[in-house]
C-alpha cells in the first residue's frame, strides 16, 4: 500500500505552518526548559489553575467493523468487550445530570462503529438536545460523518465533534488499515463546515517513533484554525489487541508532548486524557504545569478504566485548581462526596467509613483490587493520603 503523503496544503490564515523537524527540534529541547516555556505560554492564554471537566459515556459498545489496533472495541479481537445495543435515551441523560452534579461541564457521547447510519440519527439528535438542555456543553464521537449528518448534529444542539487523527500519516497504515488518514481530515472539513467546534488529538505510544510523533502534532497544529480541544491520550494496552505488547514510554516523553502540544497550540484545550490511570500523581502534576488543562473526569474511558471521580478531585483539590466554568469547587465536591459516602453507610448499615467497601474505587461501583481496584497493589491509606475548504489541509 503506498504511503500517505501531504499535498495541496490550503494557506494558513490564523496558524503558522510548523515542520516535523521544527517539531523534532522542540521534542529536543533539554526537558525542564520546554516544560517552563510550555507553562509562559499557557499561562498567556489561560488561568493555569482552571481544568475543564469533561465526562465520556459509550453510548454504543462493542462490535466495531475497524481494525485499529489499539482498540478494544473492534470485533476482530479477542478481548472480552461485547457487542452491546445503543443506550436509550433516558440512560444517556441520567448520566449527564449525574456528570454535572460531580463538576463536569461538558458531555461527550461515543459509538463503537465506523460512523453513524441514518436511522441512528433521530435518537442522537433528541439525546444531544436534552443534554444541552442541562446546561452543559455537548461533544460527540460518531466516526466518520456522511454529507449532511455534521449539520443534523449542530441543528440539535452539538458543541464538539471528536474525531482523533490518531497518529502521524506516514504511521497510520501501520495503526488502521480500514479508513486513511485523509478519510479524518474529510471528516473534520465537514464538522467545521458545519459550524462545529472541533476536538482532535492523537495517541502516544503505538510504537511510533519520534519523528512520527512529531508529525503528529505537527498535523494537528497545521490544522486552521486549531481545535479547540486536544486530547492528547496514552496507549492504554489490553490484552487482545495487537498492540498488547507495543513498548513502554517513558513518563518524560509524554510530557514533553503535552508541553509541545501547549506550544504549538496556545489557545487551545490540551486535554489530559486516557492513560491517566497509569500515572502517578506527580506525572499529571507535571503534565498540568506544562500546559494541560483539561481531563476526563469520571471513573470509565469507553472501555478502559480511569481514575476515578474522587481521586481526581483529590488530586486537583491538592494542587490548588478549581474546574473551569463550574460554581462547585474542588473543596466542595469531597464535601459531597464525603456525605455521599456517609448517606452510604446510613442506608447500609455499616459502622463505620474505615472498611474496605468505602475505598472510592468500590463506592464508584468498583470490584477492589490490589487496595485501589485497579490491581496495581497500592494499600488504600496510600492511595487515600496521595474533504474541506475550510482552511484545512488535504491528504491523498
Amino acid at each position: 500500500m503506498q504511503k500517505l503523503k501531504l499535498t495541496k496544503l490550503t494557506p494558513h490564515k490564523q496558524t503558522d505552518y510548523w515542520t516535523v523537524c521544527e517539531v523534532e527540534k522542540l521534542f529536543e529541547t533539554p526537558f525542564l526548559e520546554l516544560v517552563f516555556e510550555a507553562a509562559r505560554i499557557h499561562r498567556e492564554n489561560f488561568d493555569p489553575r482552571e481544568v475543564q471537566l469533561s465526562t465520556l459515556l459509550s453510548i454504543k459498545t462493542g462490535g466495531c467493523p475497524e481494525d485499529c489496533t489499539y482498540c478494544p472495541q473492534s470485533a476482530r479481537y479477542n478481548t472480552g468487550v461485547e457487542n452491546e445495543a445503543l443506550l436509550a435515551k433516558e440512560e444517556i441523560v441520567s448520566k449527564a445530570k449525574l456528570a454535572k452534579a460531580k463538576g463536569a461541564t461538558r458531555f461527550c457521547m461515543g459509538a463503537a462503529w465506523r460512523g453513524p447510519k441514518e436511522r441512528h440519527m433521530p435518537m442522537l439528535r433528541e439525546a444531544i438536545a436534552e443534554v444541552k438542555a442541562l446546561g452543559m456543553e455537548v461533544c460527540g464521537t460518531f466516526g466518520i460523518l456522511e454529507e449532511g449528518q455534521a449539520e443534523q448534529l449542530k441543528e440539535a444542539g452539538l458543541d464538539y465533534y471528536n474525531h482523533n487523527l490518531d497518529t502521524a500519516p506516514e504511521h497510520y497504515e501501520k495503526i488502521i488499515t480500514t479508513r486513511k488518514f485523509d478519510d479524518r481530515i474529510n471528516t473534520l472539513g465537514k464538522v467545521r463546515n458545519a459550524g462545529l467546534k472541533v476536538c482532535c488529538g492523537g495517541i502516544i505510544g503505538l510504537n511510533e517513533s519520534r519523528k512520527e510523533r512529531a508529525g503528529l502534532l505537527a498535523s494537528l497544529a497545521n490544522l486552521d484554525p486549531h481545535p479547540e480541544s486536544v486530547p492528547i491520550n496514552q496507549l492504554v494496552k489490553v490484552e487482545g489487541t495487537p498492540l498488547f505488547e507495543a513498548e513502554e514510554l517513558d513518563w518524560t516523553e509524554f510530557v514533553r508532548t503535552i508541553a509541545i502540544a501547549r506550544i504549538l497550540m496556545p489557545t487551545s484545550h490540551v486535554r489530559l486524557s486516557a492513560g491517566r490511570q497509569q500515572m502517578p500523581e506527580s506525572m499529571q502534576a507535571m503534565c498540568f504545569m506544562a500546559g494541560a488543562n483539561s481531563i476526563f473526569y469520571g471513573e470509565k474511558l469507553l472501555t478502559t478504566s480511569n481514575p476515578d471521580a474522587n481521586f481526581d478531585a483529590q488530586l486537583l483539590y491538592k494542587l490548588d485548581m478549581k474546574p473551569e466554568g463550574s460554581e462547585l469547587d474542588f473543596a466542595t465536591i469531597l464535601e459531597q462526596q464525603e456525605q455521599e459516602m456517609v448517606d452510604y453507610v446510613a442506608e447500609h448499615g455499616l459502622q463505620s467509613l474505615e472498611t474496605e467497601t468505602m475505598h472510592p474505587a468500590h463506592f464508584a461501583g468498583h470490584e477492589v483490587s490490589g487496595g485501589c481496584g485497579s490491581g496495581c497493589g497500592t494499600s488504600m491509606a496510600k492511595q487515600q493520603a496521595q474533504s474541506s475548504d475550510v482552511g484545512y489541509y488535504k491528504a491523498s
